[in-house]
């Protein structure tokens, strides 16, 4: 469960997220983090949050942002508003620690959606890149659909894959959430 002043990092790509203000302190308005990404950081897929805006504060560093079609660089000072069902990505490619702080609006799950997926990098049950295998990917993309979708294949097209393979999934014992990630 994510509270004020946890930390979880992510080895395969190591940013780290140290919760500001959770779903709980602001009754599912905002999610508030302090985000701290290693230099040259691994570019995560391109996404949406489908029903969540974002709101960024680059604090140190430098981060690079990709959306609507073009790549700019955001320094620190600089701020970033980020629609709901907007296609980005943002990594850190500079040569310096770059902290952001991040704010998403309305909280929804994503709280237990970082919990999860970086639990699960950080127990070696991802690739290099942090991406699970694709029976623990068809649970946890169904489960976090609404607020993470990865922008390729098609949502559609992910909904019926996954949801081919979710009793696959289930059969193998792995599941959407694991209870010791969200402690």
């Amino acid at each position: 469960m994510a509270y004020p002043s946890k930390v979880i990092t992510n080895p395969k790509n190591g940013m780290s997220l140290k919760f500001l203000q959770t779903a709980k302190d602001t009754n599912g308005a905002l999610l508030e983090m302090e985000a701290t990404y290693q230099p040259q950081s691994t570019e995560p897929p391109f996404h949406y949050h489908p029903y969540q805006a974002e709101d960024f504060l680059i604090i140190a560093g430098e981060m690079k942002l990709r959306m609507n079609g073009e790549s700019r660089i955001l320094k620190a000072g600089d701020r970033l508003h980020i629609p709901a069902n907007t296609p980005h990505s943002m990594y850190n490619n500079g040569p310096a620690i770059a902290v952001t702080n991040w704010q998403v609006r309305p909280a929804l799950n994503m709280e237990q959606f970082f919990e999860t997926t970086i639990g699960l990098a950080a127990d070696g049950k991802t690739n290099a890149n942090g991406v699970p295998n694709i029976l623990q990917a068809a649970l946890t993309v169904n489960k976090f659909s609404s607020v993470f979708r990865m922008v390729k294949p098609p949502y559609l097209v992910q909904k019926i894959i996954f949801g081919v393979l979710t009793p696959f999934a289930y059969l193998f014992g792995y599941k959407p959430t694991y209870k010791k990630y969200l402690n």
